[in-house]
């Protein structure tokens, strides 16, 4: 399957800070991204993208590619139509059932896990004919547990979305009233939940806050974006 996450060296990503313009006739990357990502099997041209809200909503993205809405979550069955997901610390999740021939791509922050996006794109996927348990899921290069500290009113969501479970995800931080939200382990137990077979969700556990050489962080005071793009062959 077709599928890059770009660093903060690829051209024609970086310069947009707030990415998605609905009113835009063409895609949000600049034509240098297109040969980048061509190599990877990726066409532009076709790339299907969304005004991301940090919610749980989702969509298919119109045939052929192009402007889904104001959606968290981008769904196709149609090959070769890329689907971008664009984040400078949030996790952006790919999954996809080969047999159905179906793709999901999910943008998921602290409030997109509150509000259920991990779910939301695994049933997403299953309207599309895909079985839980037999999603590959990946999980792009995002904050992690050692650089995500959090206070109210992260935690007081967290609790009620979760309550009795949300400790599991958090560590003590060095400073009083804070803790360290482990993102990854909360939407990895969030896909298991939802059926998904945890031995087939990848996740390199790549901080981009600690590889600033990489990857931008919305959290080191970042303005770029990274873009999660995925493929059906």
């Amino acid at each position: 399957m077709p599928h890059a996450t770009t660093t903060r060296h690829c051209p024609g990503v970086a310069s947009f800070a707030e990415p998605i313009d609905p009113s835009a006739p063409a895609p949000p990357f600049a034509p240098a991204a297109a040969a980048a990502l061509a190599a990877a099997g990726l066409d532009l041209a076709r790339v299907g993208y969304a005004r991301q809200v940090h919610g749980a909503g989702a969509a298919p993205v119109p045939a052929g590619g192009g402007f889904a809405g104001r959606v968290d979550v981008l769904t196709t069955v149609e090959p070769g139509v890329p689907l971008a997901i664009f984040t400078a610390d949030c996790l952006a999740i790919v999954l996809c059932d080969a047999d159905a021939g179906a793709l999901a791509l999910a943008h998921v922050g602290w409030r997109g896990t509150v509000r259920g996006a991990a779910q939301a794109v695994v049933r997403a996927a299953g309207a599309l004919g895909a079985r839980a348990a037999r999603l590959r899921v990946a999980i792009a290069p995002s904050i992690g547990p050692c650089c995500y500290e959090v206070d109210e009113p992260v935690t007081s969501e967290l609790a009620r979305a979760y309550p009795g479970r949300w400790e599991a995800w958090v560590s003590p931080a060095a400073r009083a009233g804070r803790v360290m939200l482990d993102l990854w382990a909360a939407n990895e137990a969030l896909l298991a939940e939802a059926g998904v077979d945890p031995a087939r969700i990848e996740n390199p556990r790549l901080c981009t806050a600690c590889h600033p050489e990489l990857f931008y962080s919305y959290r080191r005071g970042d303005r770029g974006r990274l873009a999660t793009l995925a493929a059906l062959p």
